[in-house]
């Protein structure tokens, strides 16, 4: 398995190569990731949508009649929940380019000068993966593909994810 090579300036040492992120390493990531995503998805629920509905329908009782919030609440929710979602890896990558998940399988998101992603880049990004996986992964699956190896959200937003050396 050919990959991608890229020089990184490592202050520590002098050049270190380091090596594109493999699909495996992401999806991995993404697995660890996922878990903190529930648990914002939870505390999201708790600290906003809990509130609301004793707000506007009081204490759950016996209220069997209850049919949910009204559809234009309902996007408005849907539209802070994907804004909560996106925020953990838009502070993440601006921060240090990695997510917890990332962090963990070694791996950091960063533009091809090896600087870390700007504030419009961490935005497009983070609604663009989703996009990527939700459509079958094919945009994911796409890192497969030489000559770049890099996903279609990599692509579209100029960023790349590379793969850190082990520390001793």
């Amino acid at each position: 398995m050919t990959l991608k090579m890229s020089s990184n300036i490592n202050k520590s040492t002098n050049v270190t190569p380091t090596l594109s992120a493999s699909l495996a390493r992401r999806l991995a990531a993404m697995i660890y990731d996922a878990f903190l995503l529930a648990a914002i998805t939870m505390a999201y629920a708790l600290a906003v949508i809990t509130p609301i509905r004793f707000a506007l329908y009081g204490m759950p009782g016996n209220d069997t009649g209850w049919v949910g919030f009204p559809l234009i609440l309902k996007l408005l929710l849907m539209v802070g929940l994907v804004f909560s979602l996106c925020g953990y890896f838009f502070i993440c990558w601006r921060k240090q380019g990695q997510s917890m998940g990332m962090k963990a399988w070694r791996l950091k998101l960063q533009q091809p000068s090896g600087e870390l992603p700007s504030v419009r880049q961490c935005w497009w990004r983070s609604l663009l993966a989703p996009a990527s996986l939700a459509c079958f992964g094919i945009g994911y699956l796409w890192c497969l593909m030489p000559p770049n190896k890099e996903c279609l959200h990599d692509r579209l937003t100029r960023t790349q994810v590379i793969t850190l050396p082990k520390s001793n």
